[in-house]
């Protein structure tokens, strides 16, 4: 497939793997990179910019392909500079930049040439990553997993109205976990899919916990929730006892003070990395939906192409009808 994003990025699919918190690490991004798309290491989950260093060198020694590192801002409430300077100095070429203010992070690496992709979840917040300098944005629709926009506004009206307001290329996000997705994508007018909750059910994502990936596979599209919606950060999770709990306590009017440990870092690798059901949670989208296998990425990627192909062929006998 032939897109801006594939040519910007120097990728032969359209497809690009979300940060994945605590779980984006070499094993899968070099996976993602072999099989076509752009994979990406999750950099403010390391514990420090030696550890972002190792895992740049671990995933050029996995893959020659392009690869990017994602910068979760905002949420983690801790120094990303010397992580960013880390990346820059190990030559990564692509970056992403999710929550937060995206600014200085877009300044501070200009001077590198580096591609820089910004998540938003709104026309006004797309409008102002291309005036900053963002080379594309990922758009994401509130069926996505992990943190969301404030307006639940769904992806198949987000994408077409972001893509006709904005000059650069757009990728689409939320609810995408096949070819069928992608199809619909390219259809609305994005150039590219980003996915999050798929990549989690593969065999590549070896730092997720059985039971994490179980629950994505016995998941319907109503086994979601969504989280901190009362402290102005809204996030979907797939539904455990830990994530009944915490909307437990903000329907009782619990404020951060009484949630931050529910809500917090170690809560969310307590299920993800241990399988605790019972205090833990985990990041999933509606497209736990669509989930019905933990394949390899390549065998993933070979059936998003068959299906997308399949999409296609059937709007084209439609059209011919």
């Amino acid at each position: 497939m032939k897109t801006r994003v594939t040519e910007l990025l120097g990728i032969n699919l359209p497809i690009v793997q979300g940060g994945l918190a605590y779980l984006a690490y070499a094993d899968l991004a070099a996976a993602v990179s072999n099989a076509g798309g752009l994979g990406q290491i999750t950099a403010m989950s390391l514990p420090s910019p030696e550890a972002l260093r190792e895992e740049i060198r671990k995933t050029k020694a996995m893959t020659a392909k392009p690869f990017g590192v994602n910068f979760a801002i905002g949420q983690h409430g801790r120094p990303y500079e010397d992580m960013l300077d880390a990346a820059l100095e190990e030559g990564v070429k692509i970056i992403s930049i999710t929550g937060g203010n995206p600014e200085p992070l877009i300044r501070r690496s200009e001077p590198y040439g580096v591609k820089k992709l910004v998540l938003v979840a709104a026309v006004r917040q797309a409008q102002k990553a291309e005036s900053i300098g963002a080379d594309a944005v990922m758009a994401v629709g509130q069926e996505g997993g992990g943190h969301l926009g404030r307006d639940d506004i769904g992806t198949f009206v987000l994408i077409p109205r972001v893509a006709s307001a904005l000059q650069i290329p757009v990728l689409a996000s939320g609810g995408i976990g096949d070819g069928r997705g992608l199809a619909a994508a390219l259809a609305l007018g994005a150039e590219g899919i980003e996915m999050g909750t798929r990549f989690i059910a593969t065999l590549e994502c070896v730092h997720a916990h059985a039971a994490y990936k179980e629950a994505l596979l016995n998941a319907t599209e109503h086994d979601t929730q969504v989280i901190k919606r009362t402290l102005g950060t809204p996030a979907r999770v797939v539904r455990t006892k830990g994530s009944d709990e915490i909307l437990a306590r903000e329907s009782a009017g619990a404020g951060y003070e009484g949630l931050k440990e529910l809500i917090s870092g170690a809560r969310n690798r307590s299920f993800i990395y241990e399988g605790d059901d019972d205090h833990g949670f985990g990041w999933a989208g509606q497209v736990v939906g669509l989930i019905d296998d933990i394949p390899t990425v390549q065998q993933l990627f070979d059936r998003i192409v068959q299906e997308a192909k399949g999409a296609t062929e059937r709007l084209a006998q439609i059209q011919g009808e």
